[in-house]
């Protein structure tokens, strides 16, 4: 799986849809409910569900990041699985806090 910046990938077994907005140092993996994630344009394969201990959620508009591996995406489509790298979850990347004008 090439993780090219801009790329854009969709969940095999939910609705979860992601761009890659920074692509990993090497080679990994990407998934979404347990499952390898596919290409936009690809076809969802029949049949499959999302795992338990992988159905956290993805949301619309948020950011994840691999601090290991420095993959970050972009949700572009929320769905009811949660997005990993090589088995690792990914984690919510906090908004950078804006100074503040006193």
């Amino acid at each position: 799986m090439e993780l090219k910046a801009g790329s854009r990938w969709k969940s095999a077994v939910c609705a979860t849809e992601v761009a890659v907005v920074r692509p990993a140092k090497g080679s990994v993996t990407l998934q979404c409910g347990g499952h390898d994630m596919i290409a936009v344009g690809a076809e969802r394969p029949v049949g499959g569900t999302v795992a338990a201990d992988r159905a956290s959620g993805t949301l619309i508009g948020k950011r994840y990041v691999d601090v290991a591996s420095g993959l970050e995406i972009l949700c572009t489509k929320p769905g009811e699985g949660s997005v990993s790298v090589d088995g690792r979850a990914l984690t919510l990347r906090e908004a950078k806090r804006l100074p503040s004008s006193d």
